[in-house]
């Protein structure tokens, strides 16, 4: 496990460098100058000039690329070209947003994607196993710019059918006010959840749909065990590694739907905050999200692994066997 933990180590340090490296060229090649942007159309030269050498704009590209890795490499951001506020500052704050977003979408996805999965794997009508069937294509392919209209025309307080939940904006106090910001959470979690969790559900079907025709649910049949009770005991578990490894990949597209809930929603979280920087071409804010997203895709593929390795009975068996020889 330790070099395995090592080899994995090294190849995010790599690949981090290497995302790193094309986000900076990418945005450096990107046409017009941010400098004169600022200044704007109608300032002299001289203070575009001037402005270029106060971001370092002026001093050679490699330059650049090294005094960004290294300040960031510290925990230094930088700071905003346009409001002159420290990056991490505002990251760390609209991350309080982001992450448990994240988190309640996630666990959304997994209440209904896992249950509902099994479900259908373990359904004997034919009519059953077709809705599933459909449920699970039509729930992955809606958006999540159309799922959260949808909920917002339903739910939300003042416009909605039902009106039970916020659609609009974070409290103002943030966490201090916990049960106004779970609320204010709930419906951009289910907007992205449900996408996800159907994605879930399709692959839970098929994974344990795969187990129910092997021999080992037949064996737990044969000790006993009802069709259900084997399918959940033996084949479920022998399903988790895949199923890790599935809902580690799903999380990319929770990335995606989770920056569009909160521009849809008016949530001032990462999403909201990246695309509100790409607009307004602040340039040194928008490296540094880029590099904590990649980072952020980066671990959670790492944490997959470790955990594949971990409950994959045939990885420990090599371990026992390299361990006794």
């Amino acid at each position: 496990m330790v070099r395995f933990l090592m080899r994995r180590l090294v190849l995010f340090v790599l690949a981090l460098m290497g995302i790193s490296l094309l986000i900076f060229l990418v945005l450096r090649i990107l046409p017009g100058d941010v400098a004169a942007v600022m200044a704007g159309l109608d300032a002299p030269a001289e203070r575009a000039d001037r402005l270029r050498r106060q971001m370092g704009l002026d001093r050679s590209y490699p330059r650049q690329y090294l005094d960004w890795i290294s300040d960031f490499l510290k925990g230094d951001l930088g700071r905003s070209i346009l409001t002159n506020r420290s990056i991490a500052s505002q990251v760390g704050i609209r991350a309080q947003i982001t992450f448990p977003l994240i988190l309640l979408g996630l666990c959304v996805a997994l209440l209904l994607g896992i249950p509902l999965g099994c479900a259908a794997a373990l359904a004997r009508s034919p009519r059953m196993q077709s809705f599933s069937h459909m449920a699970a294509i039509v729930g992955g392919s809606v958006p999540a710019l159309w799922s959260g209209l949808l909920l917002i025309m339903l739910f939300a307080k003042g416009s909605g059918l039902i009106g039970l939940l916020p659609s609009q904006g974070f409290p103002a106090r943030g966490w201090a006010q916990p049960g106004q910001a779970l609320a204010a959470l709930i419906l951009p979690a289910l907007s992205t959840g449900i996408i996800v969790g159907a994605g879930i559900m399709r692959y839970t079907r098929s994974l344990l749909g795969d187990m129910l025709s092997s021999g080992y649910v037949d064996m737990g049949m044969a000790c006993g065990m009802t069709r259900t009770q084997a399918a959940l005991r033996i084949g479920l578990r022998l399903a988790s590694p895949q199923l890790v490894s599935v809902v580690g990949l799903t999380m990319a597209e929770m990335i995606t739907g989770v920056m569009v809930s909160e521009n849809l929603f008016a949530l001032p979280g990462l999403g909201s905050m990246l695309i509100t920087d790409v607009g307004n071409r602040d340039l040194p804010a928008v490296q540094s999200e880029l590099l904590l997203l990649a980072a952020f895709f980066l671990s959670l593929g790492l944490l997959v692994d470790v955990i594949h390795r971990l409950i994959d009975p045939r990885f420990r068996g090599a371990a026992r066997r390299e361990a006794a020889d």
